[in-house]
């Protein structure tokens, strides 16, 4: 399998127009300027700035809202029907980013909250230490979503919870990354974080975006777990250094280090239930629950008659009980 990449040292809204093509991304996942003094994100991190590259390109405030109406325009054209988009955002001007998703026709799926270590330096109120993920698709088709890429749905922590259901709560806890003594960019995020977008909301060969490269993270991860990648970058200067380190990738090279599920799936996952089979499934229900005494007992039952997880038989029985 081939994966190719191409990245523009160009403005995202601009470059999109020129060599983007309409519902033609799989997934975008980006991190646009906070529209906070970028340029100075140091004063609040406590952090030195000899190895940082210069040229981090900032929004000035009073052109947030339309910048952001703007970009996320060219999203909304570029996506595939069922195309997904990870917008990263702090929640300083989250609200600008909030409005242009809902004046388009994107649907949100999650609002996630990312929680990370050493946030921001403060002594007169609370210390921020996480951003907003905002999770949404294009409509049209259905969206991908690969529930056990991660986790089987029979994997246990070591108190016996689902780690797949744990796996895919909305407060994501992932450190980032440091790097000292290294060039790297003002704001990157962590590689762990990208994985985890990429292999939920991609597949193999699929076409990733991301529309500000920044330290080429997206980039990176998407190649090393053989995605195509195309992407933009302003700064010439950050855009350069980027452009050094793709040129060192191997595709793939991630594919061996990713954490695989585990364990059996139940056979008739995924499988449209017939008219019969909910019958059966309720009649049966009715049976288990008397004998069993627990709704949680007859559903584990349920599960291996029917060969279906047990989301899938809870989400039937609630609904035949409404009817």
């Amino acid at each position: 399998m081939s994966v190719d990449y191409n990245i523009f040292n160009e403005d995202c809204i601009t470059g999109c127009k020129k060599h983007i093509e309409n519902n033609s991304i799989d997934l975008i996942i980006t991190d646009p300027p906070y529209g906070i003094d970028g340029d100075k994100l140091h004063k609040h991190y406590a952090r030195k700035e000899n190895y940082v590259i210069k040229g981090y390109v900032e929004i000035p405030l009073e052109n947030y809202g339309s910048f952001s109406h703007q970009w996320i325009q060219e999203a909304e054209r570029i996506l595939k029907p069922g195309g997904s988009i990870y917008i990263v955002s702090g929640y300083t001007n989250l609200y600008h980013i909030l409005d242009a998703l809902r004046k388009s026709s994107l649907q949100e799926l999650n609002h996630i909250i990312w929680k990370y270590n050493f946030g921001v330096h403060t002594k007169k109120k609370y210390v921020s230490s996480h951003y907003h993920i905002l999770y949404w698709v294009k409509p049209g088709k259905k969206h991908t979503f690969n529930t056990y890429v991660r986790f089987g749905p029979q994997e246990k922590d070591m108190n016996g919870r689902s780690l797949n259901y744990s796996d895919r709560e909305d407060v994501w806890i992932i450190n980032r990354e440091y790097k000292p003594g290294k060039r790297k960019n003002k704001n990157e995020l962590p590689l762990e974080l990208l994985k985890k977008m990429i292999r939920y909301s991609s597949n193999e060969n699929d076409l990733v975006c991301d529309l500000f490269l920044g330290g080429f993270s997206t980039a990176i991860v998407s190649l090393g777990l053989n995605r195509n990648v195309v992407g933009f970058e302003k700064s010439t200067e950050i855009y350069e250094h980027g452009m050094r380190k793709i040129k060192t990738i191997t595709p793939g090279f991630l594919r061996e280090t990713i954490k695989k599920p585990k364990g059996s799936f139940p056979k008739n996952q995924g499988k449209p239930w017939t008219k019969k089979e909910k019958e059966r499934l309720y009649k049966e229900y009715k049976i288990y629950y008397n004998k069993y005494g627990t709704k949680k007992e007859a559903i584990n039952q349920l599960c291996k008659d029917f060969g279906r997880g047990r989301f899938a038989i809870k989400n039937q029985i609630d609904a035949l009980e409404k009817t």
